[in-house]
């Protein structure tokens, strides 16, 4: 696994609190000057599309791959792809018969990169746990720029042009990176995923337990006024994963996702304290797989 350049390393920003997530974003939006390519799933706040319009207006170039499908949101998916298209970005309807495209991110002039795990919407921005990675690293830019490049062609990912080890795509990388990680955890795995629930995994994260790795899963779980929403895993306490994957078949195999794996020990303290907070709500079901008998 290549590990993070401490100068990328240092410039990475991770937003958590609901508020500074959505003004993040917006920064980055208002900071393009040339070129913004993004892939939306659902977006309803209304702040992120006057921040694109600003963008279109100062002659920012903005590119768009929006899904087809997204449960209960084919209208709204339609204003959205209106709206855009009437403010003059360039907008590409995912084309895939199959695959949903849920992947959550932007990459500004080709300098800057957002991995997300939120929507652009109301409720992510106020009520739900999601995370926001702002990012320099140019072999993330470019892994993004490569995927959006293939996806808004409708062409398979280039086998010619490797792309980041940071960055987890699927359907095509997602299972056996992920299997791989947790294969190779010593001490812990912590789980925050409400959709958790793909056998073959679920299978996994039991043989690791019972070989004396600490399991926690935090899911459906009561996080008081905070809806589950964000998708983490954080491995050992030194790597973390964030993004849109979530360790479901559907997740796993059938949807265009991404997620970040981040090894800046800073980083990875916050995500791990921000879980042992939910943990905490969440008290010994924390320690329960789908499954697992319950006494």
């Amino acid at each position: 696994m290549a590990s993070v350049g401490p100068v990328a390393a240092a410039r990475e920003t991770l937003v958590l609190d609901p508020a500074e997530r959505k003004a993040a974003l917006l920064r980055v939006i208002a900071g393009a000057r040339r070129r913004l390519v993004l892939s939306l799933f659902r977006c309803d706040d209304f702040s992120v599309l006057d921040a694109l319009a600003s963008a279109l207006e100062r002659g920012c170039e903005v590119e768009a791959i929006l899904t087809k499908r997204a449960k209960g949101g084919k209208k709204r998916l339609k204003k959205l792809w209106g709206a855009l298209e009437e403010m003059g970005a360039i907008v590409t309807r995912y084309g895939d018969p199959v695959v949903k495209y849920h992947a959550k991110y932007l990459v500004a002039d080709e300098s800057t990169a957002v991995v997300t795990t939120l929507n652009p919407t109301r409720k992510c921005f106020s009520r739900t746990w999601d995370a926001v990675l702002v990012t320099p690293d140019p072999a993330v830019i470019k892994g993004l720029l490569t995927l959006f490049r293939a996806d808004a062609a409708g062409q398979p990912l280039p086998s010619r042009r490797p792309i980041s080890n940071r960055l987890i795509i699927g359907p095509e990388r997602s299972r056996p990176e992920i299997h791989r990680l947790i294969a190779g955890a010593g001490r812990s795995i912590q789980i925050l995923d409400h959709k958790l629930s793909d056998p073959d995994l679920v299978g996994l994260l039991r043989e690791r337990r019972n070989d004396g790795v600490l399991v926690s899963v935090i899911g459906r779980h009561p996080m008081g006024a905070i809806e589950p929403h964000g998708k983490m895993m954080i491995i050992d306490g030194q790597r973390a994963v964030l993004g849109s994957t979530a360790l479901s078949t559907l997740s796993l195999d059938f949807r265009r996702e991404v997620s970040v794996i981040i090894e800046e020990p800073a980083l990875v303290r916050r995500l791990t304290t921000a879980y042992q907070q939910l943990s905490a709500r969440a008290g010994a079901a924390a320690a329960h797989l789908p499954g697992d008998r319950i006494a």
